[in-house]
This record gives structure tokens, sequence and C-alpha cells, in this order.
């Protein structure tokens, strides 16, 4: 099995979240034909849902049992349901309520007026983990964890110089004092993030090029949360030219079209 790092470019945004929307609806179905289900990890951020509008888009959306998906969150605003700001609203509206999915494989974040605090539903994400652990696992096996990166190469709702990135015990994190609006956010742990078998960060834009550039050239962890990423097969940059100015030349895939043969 490899866990190789690659980069791959594409020329704007609206290409990138097409080209990833197509290497997801492909890599799913190779999944589920494969295993029975495939086991997904949504993310947030501006392009996180570009990818997911270009999945409902895309006119092989159908082509997927979408009945055999299962459907988790890296991280998570503590919001009210519905709230336009939380992840999971976003991701509803841009793809799940489009596709038919299994409501009992679909699991989201506690809501803020669910009426439990913040620890409370961090410890209720958890538990929903464990009981659908893979064998020796606190966790689900994960087969594709999607990630978005801040200019301050922040991850899921790890951010630098806090504690959270360094944990080691918890699966899930309750976070407050957020240095992003809003303050209080919930969040995968990196060593649960690191679990699935691919990881594919969707970076986009000039203002993400130094902390990719950084990621890449192995910054501590503890200042660009991003360099601690590494999924068990394979972890995978996809970026827009803008974001890929300062990674190295010989981490740039130089190919230009994927096949299923790819392990990504």
């Amino acid at each position: 099995m490899s866990n190789e790092r690659r980069v791959i470019v594409h020329p704007d945004k609206e290409t990138l979240a097409g080209s990833v929307a197509a290497r997801f609806l492909t890599k799913v179905v190779d999944l589920i034909a494969e295993f029975d289900e495939a086991t997904v990890v949504l993310t947030g951020g501006s392009m996180g849902i570009a990818v997911l509008a270009a999945i409902n888009a895309s006119p092989a959306r159908d082509s997927v049992d979408w009945s055999r998906v299962n459907v988790w969150w890296g991280d998570e605003r503590f919001l009210p349901e519905g709230d336009p700001e939380r992840n999971e609203t976003q991701a509803r509206e841009a793809l799940l309520d489009h596709v038919p999915l299994d409501p009992a494989r679909v699991h989201p974040f506690a809501r803020s007026d669910a009426g439990i605090d913040l620890d409370a539903a961090a410890a209720a994400y958890a538990e929903e983990l464990a009981e659908h652990a893979a064998r020796d696992s606190r966790q689900p096996h994960f087969d594709i964890t999607f990630l978005g990166m801040g200019p301050d190469g922040h991850i899921a709702s790890l951010f630098p110089e806090r504690s959270g990135i360094r944990e080691r015990e918890a699966t899930v994190l309750a976070v407050r004092n957020s240095p992003k609006p809003p303050p209080e956010r919930l969040s995968l742990t990196l060593p649960v993030i690191n679990s699935s078998a691919r990881i594919w960060l969707v970076v986009a834009g000039q203002d993400k090029a130094a902390a990719l550039g950084l990621t890449l050239a192995g910054a501590s962890i503890n200042e660009v949360p991003a360099a601690g990423v590494e999924g068990r097969r394979r972890t995978l940059f996809f970026v827009d030219g803008e974001a890929a100015a300062e990674v190295p030349e010989n981490l740039i895939d130089p190919g230009q079209f994927w096949t299923g043969a790819d392990e990504g």
C-alpha cells in the first residue's frame, strides 16, 4: 500500500471542482462494487461545497447507489439546525438533499439547539463513531475524507498553536474560542482524520499558497496543521494554479488524466 502525497494542479476553481467531482463519482462506484458500501467524510468551506455542487451537477451523479453511501463530517460549527453557516446545511443544499441517501447512514454533528452543550455534543459524536467503528478501531473505516485548508494552514477545526492539533486520545474535540467565527465548533482529531484510506485536500486561491508550500515542505504541525495530514493509502492535494504557486515542482503530478487503475 502507498501513502504517498501528490499534488494535482488545475487551472481554475471551476475546473478543480469538476475534476474532483468526477474522480469522486468514479471512486465511489468502484468502492461500492468491491465492498457494497462507501464511507466518506465531508468538509465545509467554499471549495468543499463547490465539489459537492459539482457532484450534484454531474451527468454521472446517478451512477452511484447513494443508498450504500455513509456520510460523516470532519468538523462542524456549533449552530442551530438549518443555520446557513453549518457545514451540514450547506452540504444538504449542495448535494445531500438531491440524492437518495439512507438517512440512517448520514451522521451530522449535533446542533446547538438540540438541548446539549458543546462537550456533550463532542461526546455524542465520539459515541456514534464508536458504534459504527471498524474492528480494532474507535471509528468507522473511512474511504475518502475531504479537507479544506485555511490561509493559516488549519484543517477541519484544528488550528495552529492550539492544543487540539496535538490531541491523540480523544476522537472528537469541543473547540472553544476558535480564531474563526463562530467560536464554538466540533472537530475530528488528527489521528481520526489520518485513519482514512484516502485524504483529498481541495485548496484554491492565492491566499493559500504560502500555507500549502509550508505543508508540503514539512512544517511543524503545531504551526501548520495541514502538514500533519497523511491518509493510510494516499494523500492527494487538488489545487488551482494560484494555490500551487509555492509547491515544489517535483511534487506536482505531471499527468492530466486519471483512470480507475489509480489507487487514489
